[in-house]
């Protein structure tokens, strides 16, 4: 979650949890680690960290500079990225194309990231249980990060 929506919407955090789900840290304002002073994008996380209380921490765009991530692993955080991009943020993407992209490239163990925007949001309704019944037919478990 990025910090900055997770504390626009506390009611939607506080029932993201009380039904069991596992959230992780994005930043607070959803920084280019990549091109951030690394003071700067680690201040950011902590700032995030505060109102999510999560070890888990996916980097915005799958790219941060080398002393971020020395940092953060040093603070405690497990740092995870994805494997699977639906594409979801690209308004060129169907429902069909992103559903043939997590078909093609989903193995065991793989990360699949979608979007919670307001772009996004039509497309990832019609998505995710389209994806979740596949996962399924194919043998797959959908399991919380460790």
């Amino acid at each position: 979650m990025v910090g900055e929506n997770a504390e626009r919407y506390p009611d939607l955090v506080a029932r993201i949890c009380t039904e069991k789900h596992v959230i992780g840290n994005h930043t607070y304002h959803h920084l280019k680690g990549y091109k951030t002073h690394t003071q700067t994008y680690l201040q950011d996380t902590h700032q995030a960290n505060e109102i999510l209380h999560t070890p888990l921490f996916r980097p915005p765009h799958g790219r941060m500079k080398y002393s971020q991530k020395k940092a953060l692993l040093q603070a405690g955080q497990r740092i995870y990225l994805w494997d699977v991009l639906t594409h979801d943020y690209n308004p060129c993407y169907s429902v069909e194309k992103m559903l043939s992209v997590v078909k093609r490239y989903t193995r065991n163990g793989s990360i699949i990231v979608m979007h919670d925007s307001l772009k996004s949001k039509d497309r990832i309704l019609q998505l995710l249980p389209l994806v979740i019944e596949w996962l399924h037919s194919q043998g797959y478990k959908c399991e919380t990060l460790p």
